[in-house]
């Protein structure tokens, strides 16, 4: 990519459809939706619109990350909610640019600016714990030597991940804990995600946990296509915040899709809620559909 010339938009249709499904009917707590991309310069939302059923009424904020965050109310007694998502959106992809090598804060260890450590420090600190030192014992083996440019560290860490570990559709909600994916051998993008912050984190880098959604047109070759995907965001001198998908070991790629960021996963889950009454058995149906859209740019 040139300096200067602008890189081509892609155009994408995303719907995103997600329901719960009950024995008896229940109410329905507040619940958060984290399903809007907030428009930037690599991602601008031309339509959106959201359906639930029942109906509800929303209420639009911005959380402390600067997530567009919708509080969605429902009335109505029901023995299903189903919330549905569509977007419209234009994705300009960004190439990853290498460090600059005489910078000596881009050599590890990370030493990052004094300006920036205050706003950086709670994505330094881990959240998760390592009682056997699984964790840490992992990251030891993949140290390289100690001039290494952070940036190769992080890409050869995403690849490690995404060829030593086995990929595991997990329906459940939440995420394992690093060292139990560690020991596991396997887990869901989540779990990879999460453990790419945790194990940064013990190296002092600041990193953060993304959710969104991976197009993926050649989906038997993506892990994670056709659900919310997720990933790893860490902070480099110069280069800002870093697009790394262990899942599948790329890294600053257009076909990665950012909703949300947060320090832990359970904050940037897509949808967070409360029921209220006995309702049994429960079910969850989650469909995600990314595709090109016809692109036509006013003269």
């Amino acid at each position: 990519m040139f300096p200067g010339v602008p890189p081509k938009p892609m155009r994408l249709t995303i719907l995103h459809e997600t329901r719960y499904s009950y024995e008896r009917p229940v109410r329905f707590g507040p619940h958060r939706l984290l399903v809007r991309p907030r428009d930037s310069h690599a991602i601008r939302v031309m339509e959106a619109s959201l359906s639930f059923s029942p109906p509800g009424r929303t209420r639009w904020t911005y959380d402390a990350q600067g997530n567009s965050v919708c509080w969605l109310t429902v009335e109505e007694e029901s023995d299903q909610l189903s919330i549905v998502s569509e977007l419209v959106i234009e994705r300009f992809p960004a190439p990853l640019s290498p460090l600059r090598l005489d910078d000596p804060q881009t050599i590890t260890p990370i030493v990052y600016d004094s300006a920036d450590r205050p706003v950086l420090a709670p994505f330094v600190e881990p959240c998760s714990d390592d009682p056997e030192g699984r964790l840490v014992k992992w990251l030891k083996s993949l140290i390289g030597r100690p001039d290494e440019p952070a940036l190769d560290f992080l890409l050869r860490l995403n690849s490690a991940i995404h060829q030593t570990y086995g990929y595991q559709v997990r329906f459940e909600e939440g995420c394992q804990e690093p060292a139990h994916t560690v020991a596991l051998g396997g887990g869901t993008c989540r779990d990879f995600a999460w453990l790419m912050v945790e194990a940064v984190r013990r190296l002092g880098f600041a990193a953060r946990f993304v959710t969104g959604y991976l197009y993926a047109p050649g989906l038997s070759q993506m892990r994670g296509a056709g659900a919310t995907h997720a990933w790893c965001e860490v902070f480099l001198p110069d280069l800002g915040w870093v697009e790394f998908d262990p899942t599948n070991g790329l890294a600053e790629s257009h076909d990665l899709i950012p909703v949300a960021v947060a320090r832990t996963p359970a904050e940037a889950a897509p949808i967070r809620g409360v029921v209220l009454g006995d309702g049994g058995a429960s079910r969850l149906d989650v469909h995600v559909d990314v595709r090109p859209t016809e692109f036509i740019r006013a003269a």
